[in-house]
């Protein structure tokens, strides 16, 4: 791209088994130009130290520091030094940005360092596959059959093909998450498949289908038949308790058009019938993204005007506490303006204290402080809209080094 810096590689060709390959990892900026300078604390510091002080640079510095010496390459392998890292407090979630909407390719915003990276992602082979994450993994599946799903570590690219899930192959709607455990690096992955019954619009066969990664199976948890509502895309796992979005098919208020339901992954309940567990949105919403921050649900919604629920009007945040939802955000109208001409639906996703959002028709890409209470463009992506249907999206994830599927 004319004008713009030029990318330079940082690549370690030899990290250990647990670290995994890293084929490329390239940084969009003139840091790597510079002539690194001496460190004379190397000569001081035992490995032990120097290994915990490394721990606690951000993932792109960590890459960097394995290119110094011999000495700092073999650290940032060592056993020792990814247990380190895995006691070091959550990295700050990056987002990945699909810059093409054909094939899956983009670049990983960093915003510790402010700055894109351009990965490639394991397995992914269309910007249109679902993609859910947790604690460094993210689980892909397929949009096609629903039968292809990975689950890989972005930043050593370590991944894992899974069995194809159970249940009816190719359903109307697909809704995927993952759970992942910081401590015993296990994971739980759901996915709630819903079809319409055949020559009735206002029945819809609902599964839930459990994947455990130390069984390394899938059970189906539950099925049911909803009557005027149906499962979507969306859906997040909280604390054990998955849930996911339902939508009217008919019948009911335009304002009502979206609900909530859980299902208890720990007791494999619902409590009886999903319906019994249906929590209204807060206000009428053109789009709702869910997202678990902290272990809990956060909701990212498109606010619909009051006579035309369909047309969006703002954007707000809520998180929820038992059945009742509490507002904590509202984007401030000069953001919603910044992104231009706001479609009805958006992407959006978060984890810890930030929250991305993106609108599909152009790389600008807001984040939300949940911790700060603080809103912020990001770095400007270095890819621009070339044609009028150019569409963008993405997904964040935290930046880990220890886990692997």
């Amino acid at each position: 791209m004319e004008g713009e810096p030029s990318w330079i590689s940082h690549c370690l060709h030899d990290m250990s088994r647990e670290i995994g390959e890293l084929d490329s990892y390239s940084e969009l900026g003139d840091e790597g130009n510079k002539e690194a300078s001496g460190v004379s604390v190397d000569l001081i510091l035992p490995d032990d130290l120097l290994e915990r002080i490394l721990a606690y640079l951000p993932i792109a510095s960590i890459f960097r520091a394995g290119c110094v010496c011999k000495r700092w390459h073999e650290i940032v392998s060592s056993e020792r030094f990814l247990w380190n890292f895995s006691q070091v407090i959550s990295q700050k979630p990056w987002y990945y940005m699909f810059t093409s909407s054909n094939e899956a390719f983009g670049y990983a915003y960093d915003p510790i360092l402010r700055k894109w990276y351009g990965i490639e992602l394991p397995c992914i082979r269309a910007p249109n596959w679902f993609v859910a994450s947790s604690c460094g993994l993210v689980c892909s599946m397929d949009n096609d059959s629903r039968s292809e799903l990975c689950v890989c570590n972005p930043i050593t690219k370590r991944w894992r093909m899974l069995e194809e899930p159970p249940g009816l192959r190719f359903s109307d709607y697909s809704a995927l998450a993952i759970s992942a455990k910081r401590m015993s690096l296990g994971y739980t992955i759901s996915v709630v498949k819903s079809k319409q019954v055949p020559g009735n619009f206002f029945q819809w066969d609902i599964s839930i289908h459990i994947y455990d990664s130390e069984t390394m199976r899938w059970v189906t948890s539950l099925t049911e038949v909803l009557t005027g509502w149906r499962a979507g895309d969306e859906s997040v796992i909280c604390d054990g308790i998955l849930y996911f979005l339902i939508y009217s098919t008919g019948g009911a208020a335009p304002e009502n058009r979206h609900g909530l339901v859980t299902y208890n992954l720990n007791t494999r309940s619902s409590h009886g019938l999903l319906v019994r567990s249906f929590v209204p949105v807060p206000c009428p919403l053109t789009c709702g993204r869910l997202m678990n921050l902290k272990e809990k649900l956060v909701m990212v919604g498109g606010i619909g005007k009051h006579d035309r629920p369909d047309i969006i009007k703002g954007i707000g945040i809520w998180v929820l506490t038992g059945k009742e939802w509490q507002e904590i955000a509202r984007m401030p109208h000069k953001f919603f303006q910044g992104f231009g001409e706001f479609d009805d639906v958006f992407a959006s996703s978060g984890t810890d204290d930030l929250i991305y959002i993106q609108s599909y028709g152009a790389p600008a890409l807001l984040i939300y402080d949940m911790n700060q209470k603080h809103w912020k463009w990001s770095q400007k992506c270095p890819v621009t809209k070339r044609f009028p249907l150019q569409l963008f999206t993405g997904f964040c994830f935290e930046p880990r080094l220890e886990i692997a599927p």
